[in-house]
């Protein structure tokens, strides 16, 4: 495929399903961000004076709530034309009016996705026997929601949402078993990162990525993780350890932080104290997930491109010429801000992790 040297690119805006070409002629800047756990948002900055606006007696555009207002449903996508994707979808929830000496008047529009509505609902609850999927499911037909699970992970007996939105407390059950929370137009999806579907994007330095920092950090590595507690039904101890080969499943080649932090510095042990397992299959969910969290952030990226529609939390990224120690693929995205403004364009700034250097030559 021939790849194009020069695009314009600006986003085009659908609001309660109707085109809304105005907005991407006002629209001087955009920030559309969202990260594994949740909750994607949208920025826009529109200017308010123009067209059918021409003194502060008749009023500001977007300032009037005729053509935005609370509620409506906000959609944007991006890219070159007859390449745009889709963006964001959710549901306009703020308007700010800014006046600056010497500039011109800007109305700024706030968007959330539907996770929104988790993030405004607060209780107290208890969940018998489920799973954190199961958890998840509930909580989305609560909230009209679809839902999409596939985490593994053990049955409780019992689980307390003690005073929690809905939202914290669902980014907490995601946590204790590495999953993902996300929301799709209406679904909910809880799932852990190898259930996680994503695009495979290839970026190259100098090229589409304009500017990138790559860290291999062994400072929080650890050679394993232990999680103890007490099983009260069958009245013994638990003890339940994750070691490297829990990260060495997820790769495929490579020298991982798990086994470098051991050759280099030492064992380095783990106990995790915060949470008291009460069964085995719960210190040893919880103790896998910990491993993998801390080997999966091993190396960890920070990038610019020329925007990259793409791009989205949970693709698989493959850098190329970077360094020896860090060219290739097995990064994943778990941080992500599309922008746009009148003096770059688009751009795409990311952050992704993965879990190894290549080995040294």
């Amino acid at each position: 495929m021939t790849e194009l040297l020069y695009a314009a690119t600006s986003p085009v805006f659908t609001v309660d399903g109707e085109l809304a070409g105005e907005l991407a002629r006002d629209c001087l800047r955009l920030e559309i961000s969202e990260g594994v756990e949740g909750l994607k948002s949208m920025r826009a900055h529109l200017i308010a004076a123009g067209p059918g606006a021409t003194s502060p007696r008749e009023g500001f555009l977007y300032l009037d709530r005729r053509t935005l207002d609370f509620g409506q449903t906000i959609k944007v996508s991006l890219g070159p034309y007859g390449m745009q994707r889709d963006v964001f979808e959710g549901t306009v929830s703020g308007i700010e009016a800014v006046f600056t000496d010497g500039e011109p008047p800007l109305a700024v529009v706030l968007a959330e996705d539907a996770l929104m509505r988790l993030r405004m609902t607060r209780r107290m609850r208890t969940y018998r026997d489920a799973t954190d999927a199961d958890i998840a499911a509930e909580i989305a037909d609560e909230h009209g929601l679809q839902s999409d699970v596939g985490a593994d992970g053990p049955r409780y007996d019992v689980v307390q949402q003690f005073n929690q939105s809905d939202l914290a407390f669902l980014r907490e059950r995601a946590r204790m078993v590495q999953a993902e929370l996300w929301c799709t137009g209406r679904t909910l999806h809880f799932r852990t990162r190898p259930q996680r579907e994503g695009t495979s994007v290839t970026l190259i330095q100098g090229n589409q990525l304009l500017s990138v920092r790559l860290c291999a950090d062994l400072a929080h590595q650890r050679s394993a993780v232990v999680i103890t507690g007490y099983d009260a039904q069958d009245m013994r101890p638990i003890d339940e350890r994750a070691g490297p080969d829990v990260v060495d499943a997820e790769i495929t080649g490579g020298d991982s932080g798990a086994r470098l932090v051991a050759d280099a510095l030492g064992e380095s042990v783990s106990h995790r104290v915060r949470e008291a397992a009460l069964t085995t299959e719960e210190a040893a969910a919880w103790a896998r997930a910990e491993m993998l969290r801390r080997g999966r952030r091993f190396v960890t990226v920070c990038g610019l491109t020329r925007g990259t529609p793409d791009l989205v939390v949970g693709s698989r990224l493959t850098l190329q010429d970077v360094g020896a120690a860090f060219d290739g693929e097995g990064y994943y995205v778990t941080k992500l801000t599309h922008t746009f403004d009148t003096r770059q364009g688009f751009r795409t700034q990311f952050d992704a992790e993965r879990a190894t250097v290549n080995e040294a030559a």
